[in-house]
């Protein structure tokens, strides 16, 4: 502590004790405060204020209402600062018996240093509006519905039936509490001869411009024959985006890649070529069409083969893969190393605050060098710019897959196990079904069952053993069980559509 006069005069320096251990939260209150308790229970009370100081990514409540359970709050978002928090005394001591201008009071002041203020509150935001529970009755004014409507202690039924004036509280409120400018643009105006596609109607809120067509040939299991040729409008385009001898290149590559093999999915094309992504949209329609049901969905296919009339295209079908999350598996969502894409839990909310995490640095990045001083090395070379890794198309025993949702062809399941459920029938099949294709029956679940296992046994190899040391013992679902898991076994929050996605890229 330490005390200054007045009269010290102006550009002298007092010598300050600073308690660097008093560290202390500032709230900057939008409003006079009259009653510090009543100022805290808006705030949620010192144990709400402290809750939410704990964790840097909330924002402070403030209730105008703290009694009232429809009151919705003003939040106040989170600063770091360098402050300081001082008591200031202003001491007045009147002269006795001076006359003139000695009769002015002699004015010193005291200052205290109480601590540092390392964390801020500020109220930035608008108040949204507030809906009260009242009703409006012909000459009695205002009657509020609280005393009504709020379940205090267990009711009877006859509370649920007991007539009540209609109120309607809103859904949700507005996820944003400052103000944005909304950019307002005029409609569209397409040039003459413009056709509305088939899809858009007066009601359908689409884009505002119209989708670059592909000329992609789509082809349902149903269908009685496939094409043998593309559109021409499809070579015409590719013939005109073909430039340089690159193009050329990729194009030799893919014309290869599908006498090889005759049907791919497209991340395995990117897997295998290194082509812009922009660029594959146009050639793939050029050298082969899509099948949008059956066994070879989401697959292109050769133009001319027919894999519903070769028995041998059985290893080609696709198989649609979660991993499956949950206690039942011997794990949950938090302990899955391959975290989800996205989530519709992990969209900010109004009361929270999502800051840019900090990016690591490696030693291996140092070594390299960063940024456009690194070495040629450290870069990607302009060869294997597009290339994606193996991982996204071939599932391999002791690897986790880098998605939770992955579409693997049977043949680029790489376990010798797995093989063997595939080929059970081999010189057998019979038929071509929508469902299985040229595989027996339920086949993709005893693959599904069998790489769920893998993944489980991987996942537990790569956590840290249990203090007991016991082991547990990992079996086969059965068929009887996995479908009476059916019904709570719901697609991963990451996942990504892949055939929708590639879809809505050719319409």
């Amino acid at each position: 502590m330490a005390a200054g006069s007045g009269d010290a005069g102006l550009g002298v320096a007092i010598p300050v004790e600073l308690r660097r251990e008093r560290r202390m939260v500032c709230v900057e209150y939008p409003g006079m405060v009259r009653d510090v308790s009543k100022m805290l229970t808006t705030l949620g009370g010192e144990e709400g204020v402290s809750r939410i100081y704990t964790d840097p990514s909330k924002r402070l409540e403030l209730y105008f209402r703290p009694k009232d359970p429809y009151c919705h709050p003003v939040c106040a978002n989170r600063f770091s600062t360098s402050s300081l928090l001082l008591r200031i005394r202003r001491k007045t001591k009147r002269q006795k018996g001076a006359l003139g201008p000695e009769a002015q009071p002699k004015v010193t002041l005291d200052m205290e240093i109480l601590g540092i203020v390392s964390t801020i509150y500020k109220f930035q935001g608008m108040s949204d509006f507030q809906y009260l529970a009242v009703h409006t009755e012909a000459g009695s004014g205002h009657t509020s519905m609280y005393d009504k409507v709020l379940m205090l202690k267990p009711e009877k039924e006859a509370f649920f039936h007991q007539e009540l004036p209609l109120y309607i509280p809103p859904p949700i409120f507005s996820r944003l509490d400052t103000p944005v400018d909304y950019f307002y643009r005029p409609e569209t105006q397409h040039r003459e001869g413009y056709n509305n596609p088939p899809i858009s109607g007066e009601n359908l809120i689409g884009l505002s411009r119209a989708r670059r067509p592909h000329n992609a040939i789509f082809v349902n299991f149903e269908e009685d024959e496939v094409p043998v040729q593309p559109l021409e409008a499809a070579v015409q385009t590719w013939r005109r985006i073909c430039t340089n001898p690159l193009d050329r290149k990729v194009e030799e590559e893919l014309r290869k890649l599908f006498n090889i093999r005759p049907i791919w999915s497209r991340n395995a094309v990117k897997a295998n070529i290194s082509v812009h992504p922009d660029k594959l949209k146009v050639l793939l329609p050029f050298m082969a069409y899509y099948m949008i049901t059956g066994p070879w969905r989401s697959l292109w296919v050769r133009y001319g083969y027919d894999p519903r009339k070769n028995p041998d295209a059985k290893i080609y079908q696709v198989l649609d893969f979660r991993i499956r999350c949950g206690m039942k598996y011997g794990y949950i969502p938090s302990d899955m190393p391959v975290k989800a894409k996205r989530s519709t839990y992990n969209y900010s909310l109004p009361i929270t605050i999502k800051k840019m995490p900090s990016q690591l640095v490696t030693m291996h990045d140092l070594k390299q060098g960063l940024g456009p001083s690194g070495t040629a090395g450290a870069r990607k070379s302009t060869s294997n710019k597009y290339k994606l890794k193996d991982s996204v198309y071939i599932f391999r025993e002791g690897a986790l897959p880098p998605y939770r949702q992955m579409f693997y062809q049977l043949c680029d399941l790489n376990v010798d196990e797995l093989q063997k459920i595939i080929h059970r029938n081999d010189g057998a099949e019979e038929s071509c079904t929508e469902r299985d294709g040229w595989c027996l029956p339920k086949t993709s679940d005893s693959l599904r069952n069998a790489m769920s296992l893998m993944i489980r046994q991987t996942i537990r190899s790569k956590r840290p053993a249990k203090a007991d040391g016991g082991k547990e013992q990992l079996t086969y679902e059965s068929g009887e069980d996995e479908e009476e898991e059916e019904e709570d076994f719901k697609p991963s929050d990451g996942s990504e559509n892949e055939m929708e996605t590639e879809m809505l890229d050719y319409v």
